[in-house]
């Protein structure tokens, strides 16, 4: 019972992250895995348990979802379920820890972006003699090659989009965190799916329940804090998240 509980409080904390700022995967990953479960069926449980806190958080952010440039939002989550595709798939055939040695250095690049892309952005149009600003093929590519690494592992992918769209397009992340909740909900939905069939994610059904439901209640709640607050203060709670997970990246490698 108590090991339940802590499942269930590990995924209101994970949901409750994914909604504000990204990180809900270091919370209940390894919670999964003390709980007992393989490292590779703890990954795949994981994102099935975190998918309804996603898609709640998403719901909640409904209006206030924003186009990344000149990106529809439509051809956006598409790539979103594409690269998830294919970066489940390949969960299942490469070795559970081969993403181990990247992960860090994503994130410290996309910390240094997200604290200072408007330094950078604004030194690329002095360079360039214009606005600096990704085409839609580039942002679309861009997007799916973010959702391999999500469908794949999922680690703090949130972050790394909102630095991209932020360099690429110089979208604000506090603005664009609406969008980062719908683009994570769409990669956990076909990676979800996936896990679903392919892995064996049913055979621990108890733990992955407890952290499912927990994750509703976090994403549901997060998300109510994170549209109440100011854009500095929602910007700041981002870069923290980003900084913390970076720290604890380099820390695990």
């Amino acid at each position: 019972m108590l090991g339940t509980v802590a499942l269930l409080l590990a995924g209101v904390a994970g949901g409750a992250l994914n909604a504000v700022g990204g990180g809900g995967t270091f919370v209940v990953l390894p919670a999964l895995v003390v709980a007992g479960l393989p490292p590779v069926a703890a990954n795949a449980s994981t994102t099935v348990a975190l998918l309804p806190g996603a898609l709640t958080s998403a719901w909640a952010y409904r209006r206030d979802v924003v186009q990344v440039g000149s990106t529809a939002t439509l051809p956006l989550t598409v790539s979103s379920l594409l690269g998830s595709v294919v970066g489940a798939g390949l969960l299942l055939v490469l070795p559970a820890a081969s993403f181990d040695a990247a992960v860090p250095w994503l994130l410290a690049f996309a910390t240094v972006v997200l604290a200072f892309g408007r330094k950078i952005t604004r030194m690329l149009n002095a360079a360039l003699g214009r606005p600096f600003d990704l085409s839609t093929s580039a942002v679309l590519i861009g997007q799916f090659l973010l959702a391999i690494y999500g469908g794949y592992f999922g680690g703090a992918v949130g972050i790394l989009m909102l630095a991209f769209w932020s360099i690429g397009v110089g979208l604000d992340a506090a603005a664009g965190n609406p969008t980062r909740v719908v683009q994570l909900a769409a990669i956990y939905t076909v990676a979800a799916v996936f896990f679903l069939i392919a892995a064996d994610v049913l055979s621990y059904a108890v733990p992955v329940a407890a952290v499912l439901v927990g994750a509703i209640i976090g994403g549901w709640g997060g998300a109510q804090v994170a549209r109440r607050l100011p854009s500095a203060a929602l910007r700041g709670v981002v870069l923290t998240t980003a900084v913390t997970m970076t720290v604890v990246y380099f820390l695990r490698a």
